[in-house]
């Protein structure tokens, strides 16, 4: 059996803070979860992120209190920690609005587990996941990008999924008597969705093919304590910043492991609607016009 992990980069509504969603799915065999599993456990460990969350997009983000520690780089990480404490402690206090604290809080809760790495040692952290992910002959990868200015889908999370559970389904078929499951990130404002779209895959097929290949619906976990969604996270990130800014040090190093039949890319669709579109993804998958 294959366990496919879900996860998102991005939001589906227009006018966003991003110009692309993006859902990924992450499928790997059922042996060799605990094997990836400590894998992963073990690259946190190196950069002290034990019991941590991979959340790849607030870890790539600047923290500008760094630069206004001396030699910043060369202390300890406790020493570290302790001064970025120090600082942010200080910008609460001095911070005029409701909401300029409620920016700051938001921020400091969600990087306040990685501000003791440096922007380096945070990019080479992630990029020893993604080159370990591209270890893992095994594993496959299925994404959907959608460009949201151009594509503009009507239920774009409802579209991409159709899409990915397609992707993986088809896979499965390919393997003879294959089987898979998913692993979606405990979302409530998704999970329902997610849920009725199965059955109804199920009882319908989807409008590419019959789906008899994956049992049940998704199943719901915790990404805070389930690594390989964490993985997954990372995954589609990786795809949306080069949908969106043509950044490819994440992206070439897990890009090997997108499904393919034969020489063509089938494991990823770069959505642009009627619009023309010559990225590399668009290439090897054959949309380009």
């Amino acid at each position: 059996m294959y366990i496919c992990y879900l996860d998102e980069s991005g939001t589906p509504q227009i006018g966003a803070n991003t110009s692309h969603f993006v859902l990924l799915g992450l499928a790997i065999p059922d042996i060799k979860w605990k094997e990836y599993d400590r894998q992963i456990l073990e690259r946190k460990a190196a950069f002290q992120l034990s019991g941590v969350e991979i959340h790849t997009a607030w870890l790539l983000r600047d923290y500008p209190e760094q630069k206004r520690i001396s030699e910043f780089g060369r202390l300890g990480y406790e020493d570290r920690k302790k001064a970025i404490l120090s600082i942010r402690a200080l910008n609460l206090a001095r911070s005029r609005t409701h909401s300029q604290q409620r920016e700051l809080l938001k921020n400091y809760k969600h990087t306040s587990e990685y501000a003791h790495l440096t922007i380096e040692e945070r990019k080479s952290f992630l990029n020893s996941i993604a080159d370990t992910i591209n270890s893992w002959k095994d594993a496959v990868l299925f994404a959907e990008a959608q460009d949201k200015a151009k594509a503009q889908p009507v239920n774009a999370f409802d579209v991409a999924f159709e899409q990915v559970v397609t992707r993986f389904n088809t896979f499965l078929g390919a393997r003879g008597q294959a089987m898979g499951m998913i692993v979606q990130d405990n979302n409530q404002t998704v999970s329902s969705l997610l849920t009725a779209s199965m059955r109804r895959y199920h009882r319908e097929g989807t409008i590419w093919s019959k789906i008899d290949r994956i049992i049940e619906t998704p199943l719901f976990v915790d990404s805070h304590l389930t690594s390989m969604v964490q993985v997954a996270d990372l995954c589609a990130v990786a795809v949306r910043r080069f949908c969106e800014k043509g950044d490819r040090e994440l992206f070439d190093r897990i890009k090997s492991r997108f499904d393919r039949s034969g020489d063509r890319l089938v494991g990823i669709r770069h959505y642009t609607g009627r619009v023309k579109c010559s990225c590399e993804i668009c290439k090897e998958h054959g949309r380009v016009w």
